[in-house]
């Protein structure tokens, strides 16, 4: 059943970006793997699945030593910094950047790895008192203090858009959180490569696809249920 989900949502992501002229091959999509068992991920090698997004620290190290060591782990969950020793060298790409204390954790640890770690910044594009990431107007500012870190790649920009039944309603802000990005990539801040741009979950990333998404992360569309209860989710 896996395979056949993913299969279902690759093509759904095919087809959005037909809608809007958008070559698939821009969009990575991210099978959020968290809480599942290292049985479900196997049964995706075979489709060539090399993206997998997990929000824990712990789960994310222990799926890396017993899976193949050239597959892709984001980490997409809000990040402590004790825990980011944990993941430094095994993670591709830190989505969750929201703090100066959290981006000084990074570089100190990917110092030491003698590594640069590619970071996304995460946006409370929809102000929601719940979530993490910083609000809209303070993006800019808070990169270009970020971009002075030698072990920090600022990739581009993350956001958890609001859970709504229909997902027409969360197009604004995705459509709002691309054009913060085009801003920021036409500043041509030194140390700032905006290329990736991670806005879509199960519920939504048809239309954060049409809104200009490089990267969706769905997990029950491709898992199934998630097998607990989370107040924040990201996937």
């Amino acid at each position: 059943m896996v395979v056949e989900n993913y299969r279902d949502v690759l093509h759904r992501v095919e087809e959005s970006c037909k809608r809007v002229d958008r070559d698939p091959r821009e969009v990575t999509l991210i099978a959020v793997s968290k809480t599942k068992p290292i049985s479900m991920i196997r049964e995706l090698l075979p489709e060539h699945v090399m993206d997998f997004g997990e929000n824990k620290p712990q789960e994310l190290k222990e799926k890396y030593g017993e899976l193949p060591s050239d597959l892709h782990w984001h980490m997409i969950g809000h990040l402590q910094r004790n825990k980011v020793k944990y993941i430094i060298d095994k993670a591709c790409m830190i989505h969750s950047l929201d703090s100066i204390r959290l981006a000084q954790t990074i570089q100190t640890e990917a110092e030491k790895h003698r590594l640069i770690m590619p970071v996304l910044i995460e946006v409370n594009i929809a102000e929601e008192e719940s979530k993490f990431g910083l609000h809209a107007e303070e993006v800019v500012d808070f990169i270009t203090e970020v971009s002075q870190y030698p072990n920090l790649k600022v990739s581009g920009l993350m956001t958890i858009a609001p859970f709504v039944e229909n997902p027409e309603e969360n197009r604004i802000h995705f459509r709002n959180l691309y054009n913060l990005f085009v801003d920021i990539k036409g500043r041509n801040i030194d140390n700032v490569d905006m290329c990736s741009l991670s806005m879509g979950m199960t519920n939504d990333y048809e239309v954060a696809i049409e809104e200009g998404a490089t990267m969706v992360r769905v997990g029950t569309g491709i898992f199934g249920e998630r097998a607990y209860n989370a107040l924040v989710d990201a996937e």
